[in-house]
């Protein structure tokens, strides 16, 4: 698959991605009405279609979908079909108050689970405060880790903090003092600058940024010899291989950390990384992982989707049974304030081996893992 193609998927996506989902929920087409029956459960998912972000939400929310399925196959919630609300959104402030406007003032849906991009998910979070709209809101794919997270978030993913950190320990062999910052647009530079920048800080690296503007394989060409040899990219996984193909025209050797946005063997599949080294940080298992929240990822992927498995896939299915883990456990009705009262306790989880813990800043990030090419392209992890 090679970069123009897999441009041309993204926007086949905006339509066809929004559709399916549509479709697969025709109860629920007409947002901001109430549920067709007092016995139904609504679990609503802000999903952000942007261009940009349409990869990442598009695994997320068929993973999430697939163990909503799942769930409702082995008899939902206490004996009630949840009814798992797909809320589209293109990434601006205005979709997110409208989306969320549709469910406000509607009781039966009693939670927000798995917000999906960073980006949406941080404006989620603002939002909720703003409108003071007490309702939870459920494993999020929320990389910022300098928000502070309030009362009524529960983040269950690793942050870019520990992302990056565990990346970057592995090279602390090579003597690394200096870091390099690719962003591959004006927007990822906009949105990730601040917080790529303290967390250099507070590990103590001397950090250099350089923007993508258009083809990334051009500025991929123009890295000088002065540049830090271990470069962080901020941006999606077509840029990523372009990026690298550009790389891989210098003769010098460089290391590549991308984050948890990425799907690597997509962008080995569109000829990213043939040279260069990339080391992909995952927030979820290995999807070969014997866990058995893995093992039934994949059994009900492969019953329900014709798609393989991936990690943003098994992250949006993990934060759907974490929430529904969470919601099973309340004594009393299950309403939208004994639902955020549970979440909020902040209880130890164990989602079929995969462990939530929180800590002193309300956060569960201690689980990171990652996969590597290596210069002769082959996969790792």
């Amino acid at each position: 698959m090679h970069f123009h193609s897999k441009l041309r998927r993204r926007q086949i996506l905006q339509g066809a991605g929004l559709l399916a989902a549509q479709v697969a929920l025709p109860a629920l087409a007409q947002p901001g009405k109430p549920a067709a029956t007092t016995r139904a459960l609504v679990v609503a998912q802000l999903v952000d279609f942007s261009l940009a972000q349409q990869d990442v939400s598009k695994d997320f929310l068929i993973g999430s979908r697939a163990a909503w399925q799942d769930i409702n196959a082995r008899g939902g919630l206490r004996g009630k079909t949840v009814r798992h609300l797909t809320l589209e959104t293109d990434g601006t402030p205005a979709s997110v108050r409208a989306a969320l406007d549709k469910i406000k003032d509607d009781p039966s849906c009693i939670v927000l689970s798995g917000t999906v991009g960073d980006q949406v998910a941080s404006q989620v979070v603002a939002q909720l405060s703003q409108d003071r709209l007490a309702i939870a809101h459920a494993a999020p794919w929320l990389q910022n880790s300098s928000l502070v997270i309030d009362d009524q978030t529960f983040p269950i993913f690793a942050a870019r903090q520990q992302q990056i950190a565990h990346a970057l320990k592995n090279l602390s062999s090579m003597g690394l003092k200096d870091l390099g910052a690719v962003y591959a647009s004006d927007q990822d530079q906009a949105v990730y600058r601040a917080d790529v920048e303290r967390i250099a800080s507070n590990m103590g690296l001397k950090l250099q940024s350089f923007r993508g503007s258009g083809d990334l394989g051009v500025l991929g060409q123009k890295l000088t010899p002065t540049t830090p040899a271990v470069l962080l990219f901020l941006g999606g996984t077509p840029e990523l291989a372009q990026f690298t193909q550009g790389l891989g025209k210098q003769a010098r050797q460089r290391y590549i950390v991308a984050l948890a946005d990425v799907n690597i063997q997509t962008m080995m599949q569109m000829g990213g990384a043939k040279i260069t080294p990339v080391i992909a940080t995952q927030v979820v298992p290995l999807v070969n992982a014997s866990l058995p929240v893995v093992r039934t990822y994949r059994e009900t992927l492969g019953r329900l989707f014709d798609e393989p498995p991936v990690p943003l896939s098994l992250a949006g299915f993990i934060a759907a049974r974490y929430t529904h883990e969470v919601l099973n456990g309340i004594n009393g009705p299950l309403t939208r304030q004994t639902a955020l009262a549970e979440f909020q306790r902040r209880a130890d989880v164990d989602v079929g081996g995969f462990r939530i813990s929180y800590d002193a800043q309300r956060r569960s990030a201690t689980y990171v893992t990652q996969s590597m090419t290596t210069a002769d392209g082959r996969l790792i992890g």
